[in-house]
């Protein structure tokens, strides 16, 4: 069982990989992490990776937006995943991402908590985002078309 310091040390270690290049499997990054010296395995790589609030989308990895960054409302780093936007109906809106994008983006928005948000539901390529009015939608096309430049 690690102690907090090499646990700290690790998930520094996966932040780091993260950044520096493309991870598609948690099998790769136990192995890039055992190269440099820390103790891994699959299931305590996926409990870090749950932990540190990193997302999957387009089959890659990829590190969410910091605590200070998500209050800010800065996406930029799903902004590449997010096709296209559009409503269905007064209080539902559709938001459209790359295959297996939507969990990532929805996972983000849910954290946002933006209060015009109600909830969000998301399947592989699709985002439902429901609102209690049609004022609350504007205000979620405003926000999404700045954040995602669409």
């Amino acid at each position: 069982m690690l102690n907090d310091a090499e646990q700290l040390e690790r998930r520094g270690a996966i932040v780091r990989i993260l950044r520096a290049g493309l991870v598609r499997k948690q099998q790769d990054l136990v192995r890039l992490l055992k190269k440099e010296g820390h103790d891994a395995t699959q299931s305590s790589i996926s409990r870090d990776l749950r932990d540190l609030g990193v997302l999957k989308a387009s089959g890659r990895y990829v590190l969410p937006p910091d605590e200070l960054t998500r209050a800010n409302g800065d996406f930029a780093t799903l902004a590449q995943f997010v096709r296209e936007l559009r409503r269905a109906g007064p209080s539902i809106t559709v938001l459209r991402t790359t295959i297996g994008a939507a969990q990532s983006v929805a996972v983000a928005i849910d954290r946002a908590a933006w209060p015009e948000v109600a909830g969000t539901i998301s399947g592989d390529d699709t985002i439902f985002i429901a609102t209690a009015n049609a004022r609350a939608q504007d205000e979620l096309h405003t926000r999404l078309r700045a954040l995602f430049r669409i």
